[in-house]
């Protein structure tokens, strides 16, 4: 054996640990990768482009050569004679195969950035499948799946809000996922049926934990003071309390 291709030697410098199997580092030429320990071996995803570096027909994607041919038909006014044929298909499955390997990991590593993108990359596969693909089988292979990718993108999306203190607009990412995975059409598949309220359970515990920990504002503060002087029967603290209060709530009418 070849002690060259023994890989041995760097697992041992990276002892498997389910709970720390991911990391991000330098490689020689600068670029930044994504590494991860399996029990057997290492994975390695470049950061950007397409996971396994590959550009399949001299593009950066399959989804791209694919949506380029699109807009060729469009252009020649042949867009109703597009579609996607099987193999074309199965080329796409696998490819957004190797964009979730990657997004699972970045979400751990709370890569908040990327992995919006590559989820919205993927959700944009998914519409194109399901429009364009010949077989109804074909257009209909990835929807089960819809509603995790829509909660892994808009759990991603909000925290990079909540990281900027936009706890309103975080709170807002997450309502409007609620609304598009309750909306979904229901598919008779157990799998479907499971990610749905799995994903609803998660987003609206986001959205619970968004609120729970979003900093209170002036009038918020002002308004729990008011409410524990009246408890207490701090009448006099009460009333300038109930001044300021309405003071503010006159300031943001103006």
């Amino acid at each position: 054996m070849n002690d060259s291709a023994d890989l041995r030697r760097i697992l041992k410098t990276w002892p498997y640990d389910p709970e720390h199997d991911a990391r991000i580092i330098r490689g020689e030429d600068g670029r930044e990768v994504l590494q991860v320990r399996t029990p057997l071996g290492l994975e390695q995803y470049e950061m950007d482009g397409r996971p396994d570096g590959l550009r399949p027909h001299g593009m950066e994607t399959a989804l791209e050569h694919h949506l380029h041919r699109l807009n060729q038909a469009k252009f020649a006014g042949r867009e109703s004679d597009f579609e996607l044929n099987p193999q074309e298909c199965s080329e796409l499955f696998h490819e957004g195969t190797l964009y979730y390997f990657r997004y699972v990991r970045l979400f751990q590593l709370k890569d908040w950035t990327r992995t919006v993108r590559d989820t919205a990359r993927n959700l944009r596969a998914f519409d194109f499948l399901h429009r364009y693909a010949r077989r109804e089988e074909d257009q209909q292979f990835l929807e089960k799946w819809r509603p995790y990718i829509l909660r892994v993108h808009a759990s991603a999306a909000a925290m990079l809000e909540v990281e900027k203190g936009a706890y309103d607009e975080a709170s807002r990412v997450t309502r409007e996922a609620i609304r598009k995975v309750e909306s979904l059409d229901d598919l008779d598949d157990e799998t479907s049926k499971f990610e749905r309220e799995r994903s609803l359970m998660a987003l609206r515990e986001l959205e619970s934990q968004i609120q729970k920990n979003r900093p209170l504002s002036e009038l918020e503060k002002l308004e729990h003071q008011l409410r524990r002087a009246i408890d207490t029967q701090e009448f006099e603290r009460a009333a300038r309390l109930r001044d300021r209060i309405r003071e503010l709530r006159q300031q943001n009418i103006c």
